[in-house]
């Protein structure tokens, strides 16, 4: 047998040194690419909750500009109050407790953890600080930075706040109302997003709402009807007739550019809860959602258009633009749909419940200025039956987390309301609103150039003297 030269050993172990090195600089720059893909995608993600939640955080202006033109002119600026309180408070209360409760070890059950003050992760904190470069264990524990997380679902619980202003509007106590605020955005909305989007118990079951027809909107409309049930309809509103005194927007550009406004947010809204644009595949996903969050849009407003006379007797332009976001909220469930041209009917049908709903409240005399309970709660139902449609998700499990969700905002909202009724007071009284909120309460108005401003002692010498009548009635 021939052994092998000294020559030829050496020749072999070269090549074996030169093949291991060869992986070695192989494997070294596929962990250096992929480590840098990895810090690309985080990045992106981070980026993409930041602008996106930015985007939904502007509706908040939306749903300002649409109730304050859509009230009278007496009570516009508490409109204006109302909606920049109610989004510092949403703020507040979702960072004191709201988003652990949502979000942090649900694991299936009903709610999460009753933490306070949700912050950065430890190794965020020790990036920051310390100028540790842990940013590959950072990248383990997230796909985006802890607090864009938690900015991106904070703007959503204000959304749902929102709702609720417009409804009550012009005779809710402002201070019942931040109260209410308080106790939902804290408690009943996270709550409701812990059985579902905190992956709980709901959604074991195979419940699926992409951006929120049911979390965020319906939860609103719940809520928003149980107040309007409770506080009662503005005086006058309905006559000992049966009929309805007509009560149009006052200030109608501004109602529409509200509406625009809030077009525009949801763009944030559906496209942000991609909740990813690090890869080819959430790019396409995000141009077929908001490509179909702008069908169905268009979808409802078309047939508010066709539906608002034979229904409301009238072309009623706050129907038609209501259409548009009954378009926009029934497409929130299922903005994923690969097919436009359901998108379009999704949002058809949402405009037409939207109108067939404002119809129904003024027959079963509930008061909502705005018209934000069919507009959220109604078309929020349709919304999220309709994701039922898709192959995925099943009809079964949607509408159990419509009649579950339902429930408990209901039956919660009713509770608080009356809790909040007994110790503060739920509506002012007869006399600030006949004289208007924005006089009797903050003693500003919205348009001084317009309407003159009641002097503050003759103000207060009525309200004395209506006091005095009442004892007087009360002793007699």
């Amino acid at each position: 047998m021939n052994l092998p030269s000294y020559r030829q050993i050496a020749s072999g172990i070269r090549l074996k040194w030169k093949a291991l090195i060869g992986a070695s600089i192989a494997l070294f720059i596929t962990v250096q690419v992929a480590a840098q893909v990895a810090e690309t995608a985080f990045v992106l993600n981070t980026l993409a909750y930041l602008v996106w939640g930015a985007f939904v955080m502007w509706m908040c202006a939306g749903f300002t500009m649409l109730e304050s033109g859509s009230v009278r002119t007496k009570n516009a600026s508490v409109i204006c109050m109302k909606n920049i309180g109610l989004y510092s408070i949403a703020g507040l209360m979702y960072f004191l407790v709201g988003y652990d409760l949502m979000y942090t070890g649900v694991d299936g059950g009903f709610w999460g953890e009753f933490t306070f003050f949700h912050g950065s992760t430890e190794a965020e904190v020790q990036l920051i600080v310390n100028g540790a470069d842990d940013s590959e264990a950072l990248r383990g524990e997230l796909a985006a930075s802890s607090m864009s997380l938690w900015f991106f679902q904070m703007v959503f619980v204000a959304t749902t706040a929102s709702i609720i202003s417009g409804t009550l509007a012009e005779r809710v106590n402002l201070w019942a109302f931040f109260a209410f605020v308080a106790v939902l955005t804290a408690i009943i909305y996270p709550i409701v997003g812990a059985w579902t989007w905190g992956e709980g118990w709901l959604y074991e079951l195979g419940f699926s709402d992409f951006a929120g027809s049911t979390i965020v909107h319906s939860t609103g409309g719940w809520a928003a009807l149980a107040g309007a049930i409770l506080v009662g309809g503005r005086l006058g509103k309905f006559r000992e007739d049966g009929s309805v005194t007509p009560t149009p927007p006052s200030n109608v550009p501004i109602v529409t550019l509200g509406v625009f406004i809030l077009w525009l947010g949801w763009f944030g809204f559906n496209g942000g809860s991609v909740l990813a644009m690090s890869s080819t595949a959430n790019a396409v996903l995000m141009g077929i959602v908001l490509a179909n969050t702008n069908l169905a849009a268009a979808g409802g407003v078309v047939m508010a258009l066709f539906l608002a006379r034979p229904i409301l007797k009238r072309l009623d332009l706050l129907a038609v633009l209501n259409g548009a976001i009954g378009g926009l909220v029934a497409i929130t469930a299922a903005p994923d749909t690969l097919s436009h041209l359901s998108a379009i009917g999704i949002g058809a049908v949402g405009g037409a419940i939207v109108v067939s709903g404002m119809k129904l409240l003024e027959i079963v005399k509930i008061d909502d200025v705005v018209g934000a309970i069919p507009a959220h709660l109604f078309a929020g139902i349709w919304g999220t039956i309709a994701a039922s449609f898709s192959p995925n998700v099943d009809f079964v499990p949607q509408l159990i987390g419509i009649l579950s969700i339902g429930a408990l905002v209901l039956v919660s909202s009713f509770t608080v309301w009356w809790l909040v009724d007994k110790i503060i007071g739920l509506r002012v009284s007869e006399h600030v609103e006949s004289l208007g909120q924005d006089a009797a309460e903050l003693g500003i108005e919205a348009y001084p150039e317009f309407v003159l401003m009641p002097d503050p002692q003759i103000l207060d010498m009525e309200a004395t003297e209506d006091q005095q009548e009442d004892e007087v009635e009360d002793t007699t």
